[in-house]
């Protein structure tokens, strides 16, 4: 594993109480980290370089290439001047199917989003999950987001990155994972449940961010049936939640919060007892 350090000190000029004070600050890294698979270069992300094992099976799992983590065979990590290359080989069946996907792309690609090959697959459908039986009460979703706060250390050292957590009802969070990217932060978040061996139907994705199409995707093709945010959804992440099955909150403040999507999954409950 490459050891780039996740943050640096900074000079500043503060302003404080009408005073201008001279000082630093400490503020998170940000280095470009790109995947490749098969020696071939797949995308490029501005991220934070730290759960590079998460983020790499978590973006290979939410961008398609593979589907459980047993159809990755290794992952090497080489470290340059600027960045940081992530090298994933597949199994051989997967590494195939990839190839034909890269062939099958005529023309000159790319429509501004990351791992997105053309416009059809940036409003791809996403998998149903109304099969999950998971229903979380009032509190839940007041105690999902106050751990998830509680427990992103990164940010409470530079108020500059996202967080996203797995949680469970009778668990807490299992899982949270920060990064100046909010879709990086979710990609590693899926990696890292994945790693635990969790199946993602058993609990709701939180996170610190809006909630734009692609947290929708992401958290669906992980298999949860609730995503929580702090900010608001756009219209197309509230059409897609919908079309997926997929109980939408989002705005949470204190013990406020709205419900956009499939509310059924929200039980009523006190929230007086929310740590």
């Amino acid at each position: 594993m490459v050891d780039f350090p996740t943050t640096a000190r900074a000079a500043e000029t503060a302003r404080r109480n009408g005073l201008m004070h001279s000082g630093s600050r400490i503020v998170p890294e940000e280095v470009p980290v790109a995947f490749s698979y098969g020696g071939s270069s797949h995308a490029v992300m501005m991220a934070t370089p730290a759960d590079l094992e998460d983020f790499a099976v978590g973006f290979s799992l939410t961008e398609g290439i593979i589907a459980k983590r047993v159809e990755i065979s290794g992952i090497e990590f080489v470290a340059g001047e600027q960045g940081i290359d992530v090298q994933v080989s597949l199994v051989d069946d997967v590494a195939d199917r990839l190839r034909a996907r890269r062939r099958s792309m005529a023309g000159p690609v790319g429509c501004g989003l990351c791992g997105i090959e053309s416009i059809e697959q940036a409003v791809r459908p996403v998998p149903h999950v109304s099969a999950s039986p998971l229903a979380l009460s009032h509190a839940d979703i007041v105690r999902a987001v106050s751990l998830l706060n509680e427990a992103q250390l990164l940010h409470r050292e530079t108020r500059a990155v996202h967080g996203a957590g797995f949680y469970l009802p009778a668990k807490g969070l299992l899982a949270v994972r920060e990064d100046v990217g909010r879709h990086n932060a979710l990609d590693k978040l899926c990696g890292a449940v994945i790693g635990l061996g969790e199946r993602g139907g058993d609990g709701a994705v939180v996170v610190t961010s809006r909630l734009s199409v692609e947290m929708v995707q992401k958290a669906a093709i992980l298999g949860s049936p609730v995503l929580i945010a702090i900010s608001a959804p756009t219209a197309l992440a509230i059409r897609t939640a919908e079309a997926a099955g997929m109980t939408l909150v989002a705005l949470v403040r204190g013990e406020d919060f709205e419900i956009f999507t499939h509310p059924h999954r929200i039980l009523p409950g006190s929230i007086a007892d929310v740590a």
